[in-house]
């Protein structure tokens, strides 16, 4: 396991003061260990008088015999959960965790331009983005998606994510010096599609419960970023860590979206990024004051409404390496999104609708063609529509009410 023998007595006594009583193999689920480790654990506890048999069947199998706590174990395993409340699958070591997240780094793969089509099919986007994109994913470096509200940016970082390469094995949680931090997020780290090819093995995941087969991880993150959320998090209560978003996103994608509007300044976020991006290693410390480092291998994505010049000085524009500006679209794409748009709000199309916005509302009132504003005015006709209990239909007098209204215009 590459666990010290002693963590795996305390995380045996604990899970089984939390059960009150378990069978072998039951245990083994519990810890995602086979039974061939969880016996010479149960042997220890046994000799040590801290556990004993429950219940047994002589004809029964050894793993279903069931074992519970003595009273010497019940205050061994309350030491333990004073120390740490952390109670689940057997952790990894930091040493399995590098070679892992090494073995899967998507530098070592390749974006094709099939995969990125496939990402942005029916999709309408700006005419040669993709390619932008494309020579971006494959760099491994950082992307900086910039330009007006509205226009897409967040859309477009969270599609690039779909043509992302493989699966990727995860551990619940990795061991630094004799600290628990947990890795596994089911809520970034999603099951593979079951049409979906193994991704990379590495040297053990292929047969350890302790790995999660799951999808390339996207984490995104807003205006509640803050330093402090980018460390190990802490619970004093439960004395164990959390690993931060940029760890969880190991081996995927990273999206930092509307940057600048922070609580934190662009410049000092930019100089947290600086080693990272540059020698692809984070560093940490836990609360002992034990330092220790972590393989950085994550597409990192910034989207923002500010200009690059804007946001940060040229040492870090430098590395950054990807400028990508989504600006308006083309009348031509106008349309196609209101096409789209009518799809979605399952509104009738109508092709002088378009015709009307694009010469009676935009053009007035030059407000330039952006990806967003179809579907929005689209939308706001349909909830009109639903209130007032009647059809939905693009006539002008719908289009201007909801012009107005999406515009505070008077």
């Amino acid at each position: 396991t590459g666990l010290p023998f002693v963590f795996l007595v305390d995380l045996t006594l604990k899970t089984l003061f939390h059960a009150g009583r378990m069978r072998l193999w039951a245990l083994g689920e519990s810890l995602k260990l086979p039974v061939a480790v969880i016996e010479p654990l149960v042997d220890f506890l046994r000799t040590e008088g801290l556990c004993e048999v429950a219940r047994r069947d002589p004809d029964a199998p050894s793993a279903d015999i069931g074992f519970q706590l003595s009273g010497a174990g019940r205050a061994r395993a309350m030491a333990a959960l004073e120390k740490s409340q952390y109670v689940g699958p057997a952790p990894v070591s930091l040493t399995d965790y590098v070679a892992q997240v090494e073995c899967q780094n998507l530098a070592q793969g390749r974006v094709s331009r099939q995969a990125l089509d496939a990402a942005f099919a029916g999709i309408v986007t700006h005419a040669g983005i993709t390619n932008d994109l494309g020579a971006a994913l494959n760099s491994g470096r950082a992307l900086l998606v910039y330009g007006p509200s509205g226009s897409g940016k967040t859309f477009i970082a969270e599609h690039l994510a779909t043509a992302l390469n493989g699966l990727i094995h995860v551990p619940h949680a990795i061991l630094v010096d004799n600290d628990v931090i947990q890795v596994f997020d089911p809520l970034v780290h999603l099951p593979p599609a079951a049409a979906t090819h193994d991704g990379a093995a590495g040297p053990w995941s292929a047969a350890d419960a302790r790995w999660v087969q799951c999808r390339r991880p996207v984490v995104m993150t807003g205006g509640e970023l803050t330093l402090s959320m980018l460390d190990l998090q802490f619970d004093s209560h439960s004395r164990f860590y959390v690993a931060p978003p940029q760890v969880k996103a190991n081996n995927g994608l990273f999206i930092i979206d509307d940057l600048g509007r922070q609580l934190v300044t662009p410049h000092d976020l930019m100089n947290r990024w600086i080693v990272p991006l540059d020698r692809r290693v984070d560093h940490f410390v836990l609360h002992t004051g034990k330092k220790f480092r972590l393989p950085f291998h994550v597409h990192v994505v910034f989207s923002s409404n500010l200009t690059p010049a804007d946001l940060s000085d040229d040492a870090f524009l430098r590395r950054l390496g990807y400028k990508v500006y989504v600006g308006a679209v083309d009348a031509g794409e106008y349309r196609a999104l209101f096409k789209q748009a009518c799809e979605r709000a399952d509104v009738p199309h109508d092709e002088a609708a378009c015709d009307y916005l694009l010469s009676q509302l935009h053009e007035p009132e030059d407000k330039p063609l952006l990806a967003c504003t179809p579907f929005d005015i689209v939308s706001m006709v349909r909830d009109r529509a639903v209130y007032l209990d009647e059809p939905a239909r693009l006539g002008e007098k719908a289009l201007t009410w909801a012009w107005r209204t999406y515009f505070a215009a008077a």
